[in-house]
């Protein structure tokens, strides 16, 4: 699945399995047709001002809900892609999300320490309660299966159980010590899968709480919980690069992959058993065969990726490698990322490239991309100089940083100029 502009941070299959839905750091959702065997772009979803982070399919197919690092959560008709409903609950993190089997009732994780809790009617978005009491950040919700029942995961180390219609706690299921990053309730609802920071990946059992199996552990932080339609594979992604796909009921170990370039963010398995997409810090979506395993398995991703260039001579080429390549092009063939092409910026006019779905606080900005308006962009940082954009803080407080991206910009975006000395994402 190719067609995002930034890393991808999920992936989910709708219940027929003919579309799937990614969510990226370019701010945006894809809709994607795969009912021939292909990925399809079908829809771009506009309307997260930051990172959408996770989105997924409502009951009837015809709707879904996505949430971002804006702290919104959104309503999406996906038959022409526009925005139903939007919560704006503040300014953090909305990491994770759940949906419940009827679609009517939606949980969210958020790093305000709590769990958001929505009912959806009709065409709207309501809130309905949020879940507190947690310590820290809260990663990772679920659903029992009857809709009573919500559970949270938490950086605290802890998973707990909610009444949904008051938000009442039940109780403290399993405490592990070390942040729980994903969830998944398992077949029959009475046992929940967890992924763990260190690495962990255990199976409790709900109404004891005691760790029903233990499975192997990753190297780094696992990020990532994936079950097919009928619950028989459970698979885990981690920052190490690791999946490992299961039985899920006699927990025998069936298949490993590596992609040793980076961590897996997102997982979906397919009800034949044969395909798991996983995303990560590329701008698609990677599809690995499980069975039947191919003698040969190139690697989707490759490295060094363009936002993780080190050996370059020019300082400002490396300083917008780091600091702006995830979000910006330099020419106008290579289009818009999370933000709009840098091609011909110089003496442009802020928010005005067509095409581009700028913010309202952008359009009615009233000032023109030069060299000083640039440096004062990495001096202050965006919040200073263009409050209530989308852009992230990004400052450089060396002068001699600042200077030579500038720079480098200035020629690199000019018109007519030769293509910048960076590495691609393919090494070249």
């Amino acid at each position: 699945m190719s067609g995002h502009g930034g890393p991808v941070k999920s992936v989910v299959l709708s219940a027929d399995e003919r579309r799937a839905l990614t969510t990226s750091f370019d701010y945006s959702v894809i809709l994607w047709d795969l009912s021939d065997g292909e990925a399809r772009l079908v829809k771009r979803l506009i309307g997260h001002d930051a990172a959408a982070n996770d989105a997924r399919f409502l009951a009837d197919g015809t709707k879904a809900v996505s949430v971002g690092d804006d702290g919104a959560v959104l309503l999406w008709n996906l038959a022409d892609g526009s925005v139903l409903s939007r919560v704006d609950t503040g300014d953090d993190k909305m990491l994770s999300l759940a949906v419940s089997a009827s679609g009517r009732h939606v949980a969210v994780a958020s790093w305000d320490r709590s769990a958001h809790l929505f009912e959806v009617r009709d065409e709207a978005l309501v809130p309905a309660g949020r879940l507190t009491g947690h310590r820290n950040n809260v990663n990772a919700v679920a659903f029992s299966p009857d809709e009573e029942t919500v559970f949270t995961g938490s950086s605290d180390g802890v998973i707990r159980s909610f009444v949904r219609r008051d938000g009442a706690l039940l109780r403290e299921v399993h405490v592990h010590g070390w942040g729980i990053n994903v969830l998944r309730l398992l077949e029959g609802g009475d046992k929940i899968a967890f992924g763990a920071t260190d690495g962990t990946v255990a199976v409790v059992d709900i109404a004891s709480g005691e760790v029903a199996k233990q499975l192997a552990s990753h190297d780094r932080p696992v990020l990532a919980l994936a079950q097919d339609r009928d619950g028989g594979l459970l698979a885990s992604g981690g920052g190490d690069g690791q999946i490992r796909v299961y039985d899920a009921r006699a927990w025998e170990l069936l298949e490993r992959y590596e992609n040793p370039y980076g961590p897996v963010w997102g997982l979906a398995l397919t009800s034949d058993r044969a395909i798991a997409f996983y995303a990560g810090l590329d701008d698609h979506v990677n599809a690995w065969q499980i069975a039947p395993r191919k003698p040969f398995e190139p690697v989707g991703s490759s490295f060094p990726r363009r936002f993780q260039v080190a050996d370059t001579e020019d300082p400002g080429a490396l300083q917008f490698a780091r600091k702006c390549s995830v979000c910006h092009t330099l020419t106008p063939d290579d289009g818009n990322r999370a933000g709009p092409t840098l091609y011909g910026v110089f003496g442009r006019k802020v928010g005005s490239l067509p095409g581009y779905p700028y913010s309202q606080a952008l359009l009615d900005a009233d000032f023109t991309w030069t060299e000083k308006t640039i440096s004062d962009l990495f001096d202050h940082g965006p919040d200073v100089v263009t409050p209530g954009t989308k852009m992230p803080i990004q400052r450089l407080k060396s002068v001699e940083e600042r200077n030579a991206l500038v720079r480098f910009l200035k020629q690199a975006t000019a018109p007519g100029a030769a293509p910048a000395q960076i590495k691609k994402e393919d090494g070249k």
